[in-house]
């Protein structure tokens, strides 16, 4: 039923023999030889577009597999480790026999046809097959009875592997059916070898569900669509439910990350910044940093999983291009690996946190307004946050000093009449820019900040590990243009081609406010339609909010954001753009 190479001196005899099985086994009509003597010796003189026949045991050169060239069967014949033959067998899928050849790199299976009285019939062999690198589990297949547990009928064996559509990611079954024991033993010894190979693959994760993320439906999610595959690839998976803000952070700190060959979080940008924050915190511990120095920060030791369980899910967006649990799971069981730049805040020199974004202005007022409502249901929080700040659109009068990536090449539009600039050298090098004015939203960026409010990404000229940021300064305007401005992120339009509106590439940001500017937690009527263009945010208490990767962070000064090349590793793949634009909301 099957052979290895071992057991053959050469392809030609390997393949032989398997022809021959498959003529023992399946009915052949009677033919006059002599006629087939005469239509052979019609066929020796080359026809354009003909075919050769032969009869068995005889190779005919078409029946081969695309790996197998007919140079190759040319005399004494070798052929490429990852193509030769390691077992081949007989196996039914679906309701025809094939011919299945397994090599080190895939699965290939041709139908096994009758010959014709011409002998043809390997013309219309058409072979299929699947990657190893894309099968991520193999099972013996089996048919119990209600309520049986183990035994049964041996039916084959079946081959899991992942299929994609676009950015998408999707399970699929290939059954290899097959009676006999010793035959699926063997097979299946040999595939399981072989996945064993893949080295990058997790076989232990540690997971952290935030079962309020969005809907409440994050563990759901983990239950239903992303936990039957993690058993399925036999990854052992160790489960925390966060009960808190903080946990995540205290867990990491204390537990052994040694067991564990990756780490995932399912939930929303709040729950991915947390845990990123957290490993790269862990790093800093175990490296001997002193985080309350401006440092330079070590990689984290542990790749980060990220299941999209929330409302924007920007960074899972960014990293797979598509918000799909199944997904973001399979590229987590695949051991696909992006490195990603990840950005320090700090201020007075004392290291607040790691993340990816950051907004100061309306964006900040937005995620402020909507945090302190958290009563009201998720989507009408974020719609009536979204309202009162546009109404009520004032301007942050701030310093604001950036690093450009390479001096004189950021292609800086003209400036505001109410800002003033100079230059000033860096101790290391390099050139600091400094600006002052009225700003209405300034965002900084490490990654493009995919969503659904955005498909070409909040920051699109950025990408997840070119070493930058994406400074996006929207200067002091009338309520209507800002309003445009922030209706073409969702459109093909240019977002960034207003007047008021400045983008630069920089490698470090720092940002003072020069008013005590936080809003009261209710802001007066009257005071809607008052002038935004001389009326910058005034109040008592001396702290601004900053929305950090959808985190709400209260900053009492200034501010100073860094980008760190590569310091994170996720699972996921680099995709320019989403070929599958996720499900639309009105969150910002």
């Amino acid at each position: 039923m099957f052979e290895t190479p071992r057991k053959s001196n050469n392809v030609r005899g390997v393949w032989s023999e398997s022809q021959e099985e498959l003529h023992e086994m399946q009915p052949v009509s009677a033919v006059d030889t002599s006629s087939r003597a005469k239509k052979k010796k019609k066929k020796k003189k080359p026809q354009p577009g003909g075919k050769r026949s032969v009869s068995a045991p005889q190779l005919s050169t078409e029946a081969l597999p695309e790996t197998v060239s007919s140079e190759s069967l040319q005399g004494e014949c070798t052929l490429n480790n990852n193509d030769e033959p390691i077992v081949r067998g007989i196996f039914q899928i679906g309701k025809r026999s094939y011919d299945v050849v397994l090599t080190v790199s895939r699965v290939t299976w041709t139908p096994i046809q009758p010959e014709t009285p011409t002998g043809d019939a390997s013309s219309q062999r058409k072979e299929a097959f699947v990657e190893l690198k894309d099968v991520f589990a193999v099972k013996v297949k089996r048919r119990r009875t209600v309520g049986q547990q183990s035994g049964g009928t041996l039916l084959g064996i079946t081959l899991f592997h992942c299929k994609r559509k676009g950015a998408k990611l999707k399970d699929h079954e290939t059954h290899l059916n097959n009676l006999s024991v010793d035959h699926c033993e063997i097979w299946f010894k040999h595939l399981k070898a072989l996945l064993s190979g893949f080295q990058n693959r997790p076989k232990s994760l540690k997971v952290f569900v935030n079962p309020t993320s969005h809907k409440k439906e994050a563990l759901r999610v983990y239950m239903d669509e992303v936990a039957p595959l993690f058993k399925l690839a036999d990854i052992e998976a160790d489960l925390t439910i966060t009960e808190r803000k903080g946990h995540v952070l205290s867990v990491l700190k204390e537990c052994e990350l040694d067991i564990y060959d990756g780490v995932v979080c399912v939930g929303g940008d709040g729950t991915v910044a947390e845990v990123a924050h957290g490993l790269l915190l862990r790093a800093q511990m175990d490296a001997g940093r002193d985080t309350d120095s401006i440092f330079t920060p070590v990689q984290a030791a542990l790749p980060l999983g990220i299941i999209p369980a929330g409302s924007t899910d920007i960074v899972a967006c960014s990293v797979h291009g598509i918000r799909h649990p199944v997904t973001a799971a399979l590229h987590i069981i695949m051991g696909h690996r992006q490195p990603v730049d990840a950005c320090s805040f700090s201020s007075l020199g004392r290291l607040l946190r790691f993340g990816f974004s950051a907004m100061f202005g309306f964006g900040g007022r937005t995620l402020a307004y909507a945090e302190r409502h958290r009563w009201m249901p998720p989507s009408q929080r974020r719609e009536m946050a979204l309202i009162k700040t546009l109404a009520n659109l004032k301007p942050e009068d701030c310093e604001l000093s950036f690093l450009p990536l390479k001096p004189g090449t950021d292609g800086a539009q003209e400036q505001t009449k109410t800002r003033s600039r100079k230059d000033v050298r860096d101790s290391e090098g390099g050139s600091w820019q400094t600006t002052q004015g009225l700003f209405l939203n300034i965002s900084i960026m490490a990654i493009p900040c995919l969503c659904s409010m955005a498909p070409r990404g909040l920051a699109p000229n950025t990408r997840l590990n070119n070493g930058s940021m994406a400074l996006i300064m929207a200067g002091n305007t009338s309520r209507s243009d800002f309003v445009k401005h922030l209706k073409r992120y969702n459109s093909v339009n240019n977002q960034f081609s207003f007047s008021f509106v400045e983008t630069h590439t920089v490698k470090a940001v720092k940002l003072r406010p020069r008013t005590q500017g936080c809003w009261a937690d209710e802001v007066s009527e009257d005071n809607e339609e008052s002038d935004s263009k001389s009326a910058p945010i005034i109040s008592s208490d001396g702290s601004y909010p900053w929305n950090i990767d959808g985190d709400l962070l209260e900053v009492p000064s200034e501010l100073y954001i860094r980008v760190h090349p590569e310091l994170l590793t996720l699972f996921g793949e680099n995709l320019e753009e989403a070929e599958e634009s996720p499900v639309k909301c009105s969150c910002i």
